[in-house]
């Protein structure tokens, strides 16, 4: 299956191939907050994990955030993306009205203050991370196909729905991948 014509980019969402056996990557969907001639980063977008923000990192105020499994990379650190960046400053725009990053402490104010709404702001234990033309090579193989995303795409959906959503919005051959086997050597 091709890849299409878009080429991976900042604000742009990356799709796995529905067979990749990958732990962290299978029947994954990430945001690129950068990409370029350094290397790229990016957030899985829908891998919740089952822990409240405070159970992950301590000193956070009681505060019902979505938390994610953001990638393999740097898993003892936090990364967050939100809405609001009229309230949290030093964030970098990742697509229209999406925001990664920004003052923690800043954040942390909001929280108690209840400024920031959890609807607004989604938390991310560790990221994705490739090594100069390392996604390139990903890409040459079909491990991803690259599309675009809103917005409510990322922060406002069910977690559950975003990959589904994702490959049902390229439509095509792609809608195939929506009922592609977990494990195809046991059909």
């Amino acid at each position: 299956m091709q890849t299409g014509i878009l080429k991976p980019s900042a604000g742009r969402i990356l799709i796995s191939e529905p067979s990749l056996r990958d732990f962290y990557f299978r029947r994954s969907v990430v945001l690129l907050a950068e990409h370029n001639d350094e290397g790229s980063f990016g957030l899985i977008i829908n891998k919740p994990i089952h822990l409240s923000l405070r159970e992950v990192v301590k000193g956070f105020p009681d505060f019902d955030a979505r938390v994610f499994l953001g990638g393999p990379v740097k898993t003892d650190s936090l990364f967050f993306l939100h809405t609001r960046d009229d309230l949290i400053r030093s964030g970098l725009k990742v697509i229209e009205g999406l925001f990664w990053g920004g003052d923690i402490e800043q954040v942390k104010e909001l929280m108690l203050s209840r400024l920031i709404l959890p609807s607004e702001i989604r938390f991310y234990v560790g990221y994705s991370g490739w090594a100069p033309r390392q996604l390139d090579e990903e890409m040459e193989r079909n491990s991803w196909v690259v599309s675009r995303a809103s917005k409510d795409e990322v922060i406002g959906s069910e977690p559950e729905q975003i990959y589904p959503d994702a490959l049902r919005k390229l439509g095509g051959d792609y809608l195939l991948w929506t009922n592609f086997p977990n494990d195809p050597s046991l059909n």
